[in-house]
């Protein structure tokens, strides 16, 4: 019995001494890939960079190298526009990680891997509303961030890209007198996009397209609404040089109506 003891134990030492080799030379494996990563990340080899990141991550993916190689990886490919390699990178890192303390910059990085390929407003919808629905979420969850502010100022570009496209679209369905698609547009721009230039004109619009209609209380509603907010913009003169116009004219017809009815009177008495 004494002989099984020794040897067990003598077992189990040298487990516990292979394992602490396994484990040192298991780090000193994942150090290397990642070093090899930042090498090749700086000397412009990005697709060799985000391998040997993945590498880093795979080799070990319990330690706290693996979350800082996963986002490297996606860095790597973002560096050199690979958008929807980056994408899918940081995708897999939200999920894989959702209470790393660098969730901020994943959600960053990844609105501004959309943001980026937006070229053309009227193609590259899909990306714009990506890029939004990430920069939302960095502002509204990480509120106190470095990444928060930039993140607000290309939340507002956006909303005025979004906010020109209705705008276009608006005066599109104007000139071709469909009033109801136009009026839509506008009233997006208002409640949605109501911080943007566009606030005014879609006011004004509102304004102008309710009158034609004979809706004059909702036209009223919208030029008081552009009166409260801009009452020194040209675009609230025009508004009230509508309803003056209109004051007038009616004012003419009355006066036109009167002088009628005096000369039948008139003509009554002579």
């Amino acid at each position: 019995l004494l002989l099984v003891f020794f040897f067990l134990n003598a077992c189990s030492k040298d487990k516990i001494k292979d394992s602490q080799l396994n484990q040192k030379n298991l780090d000193s494996q994942v150090l290397e890939a990642y070093q090899e990563g930042l090498k090749s990340l700086r000397g412009g080899d990005v697709l060799f960079a985000a391998k040997k990141f993945n590498e880093a991550e795979i080799l070990f993916p319990q330690s706290i190298w693996a979350p800082k190689s996963a986002l490297m990886a996606a860095y790597s490919y973002y560096s050199q526009d690979y958008y929807s390699d980056a994408i899918a990178e940081l995708d897999r890192f939200i999920k894989i990680y959702p209470y790393n303390k660098n969730l901020d910059y994943a959600y960053y990085l990844l609105g501004t891997s959309y943001y980026e390929q937006i070229v053309n407003e009227e193609k590259d919808l899909q990306s714009m509303m990506q890029a939004k629905k990430n920069f939302t979420t960095v502002v509204d969850k990480f509120p106190k961030t470095e990444y928060s502010l930039d993140a607000e100022f290309k939340l507002d570009l956006i909303d005025q890209i979004l906010a020109s496209k209705e705008m276009y679209i608006g005066r599109y369905y104007f000139e071709k007198k469909k009033w109801i698609p136009s009026i839509n547009r506008f009233l997006n721009v208002v409640n949605y996009y109501n911080e943007t230039i566009y606030t005014e004109e879609a006011l004004y619009r509102l304004v102008e397209m309710y009158y034609i209609l004979g809706l004059e209380s909702e036209s009223k509603k919208f030029a008081q609404l552009l009166g409260y907010n801009y009452n020194s913009s040209e675009w609230y003169k025009k508004s009230y040089k509508l309803f003056v116009a209109s004051y007038k004219e009616k004012e003419n017809v009355i006066k036109k109506d009167k002088s009628k009815l005096l000369q039948k009177v008139k003509s009554l008495l002579d």
